[in-house]
């Protein structure tokens, strides 16, 4: 016994200096007062702001979802557990061989850093596009989208992508003074920022956490999602609440990577 705890305190320390990486351990996932279970069995990723059949002009930015038991992790450390990161997929099918790395090139668009959106820049014409998730080797995960068929009416050359991204966080699907019934998703969206996993420590990466203070006076509960989540089902009893949505820096304690920002519902 003596011997391999030897051998396996030698390998751990030979594995930076041979250039491997080692994955972070699979993360704890906590449940929160007012979390409810998703309600898909299968979970899934998904564009947030377009339809199938949509009809847009470019540059048009996209933004990405992912079912609440998931979250997303760059690439530049390996991590365990229910993560990835967003793949684009334009006019191609799922892969048929899920153990084989996803390609680099003009219809496979990969966000290793933990990205959320980005610009489409196509051309006029009719296109198929579909989301797909993948470990930090690029081997995709059974975690997808629904393909949508979409057509670009008309490229805009004289607008610049980057002036379509401000830096910031919302919410995406709470209107101001929502009127709901629970369950219902809270979905996060980060805009020229980073998502990531709190162990994975890299520079300018956060994860979110969200702040449910009922009206009535009740102590708030605060949600974190350490593990990359970037949408929650929430339950919680009748009432008028205010929810509040952070941005929380990765490398440092106690600092916010983006402005809070804060709507008011009423759980009917």
């Amino acid at each position: 016994m003596a011997l391999q705890h030897t051998l396996a305190a030698g390998l751990a320390a030979l594995l930076p200096l041979i250039g491997l990486a080692q994955a972070s351990p699979a993360p704890v996932r906590t449940f929160y007062t007012w979390q409810a279970a998703p309600t898909l069995t299968t979970a899934e990723a998904y564009f947030t702001n377009l339809q199938n059949g949509a009809r847009i002009e470019t540059p048009f930015r996209i933004t990405f979802g992912l079912t609440s038991n998931w979250g997303l992790a760059p690439i530049s450390v390996p991590q365990a557990g229910k993560s990835g990161h967003h793949h684009l997929l334009i006019n191609r099918g799922l892969p048929l061989d899920f153990k084989k790395a996803l390609p680099f090139d003009d219809q496979y668009i990969h966000f290793g850093k933990g990205q959320m959106e980005t610009v489409l820049t196509l051309e006029p014409g009719t296109y198929t596009l579909r989301l797909l998730l993948a470990d930090d080797r690029h081997l995709p995960h059974f975690v997808y989208s629904k393909p949508l068929k979409i057509t670009v009416t008309r490229k805009n050359k004289d607008t610049d992508p980057l002036t379509l991204v401000s830096k910031g966080i919302s919410f995406l699907n709470m209107a101001p003074d929502a009127r709901l019934k629970g369950p219902f998703k809270v979905q996060f969206q980060a805009s020229g920022f980073n998502v990531a996993h709190l162990s994975q420590k890299q520079k300018d990466t956060g994860h979110f956490r969200l702040t449910v203070t009922p009206k009535s006076g009740d102590k708030p509960v605060e949600m974190d999602f350490p593990n990359g989540q970037t949408e929650i089902q929430l339950a919680p009893p009748a009432g008028a609440y205010v929810l509040k949505l952070d941005l929380v820096d990765n490398l440092n304690a106690g600092k916010m990577l983006a402005d809070s920002v804060s709507t008011t519902v009423r759980v009917e």
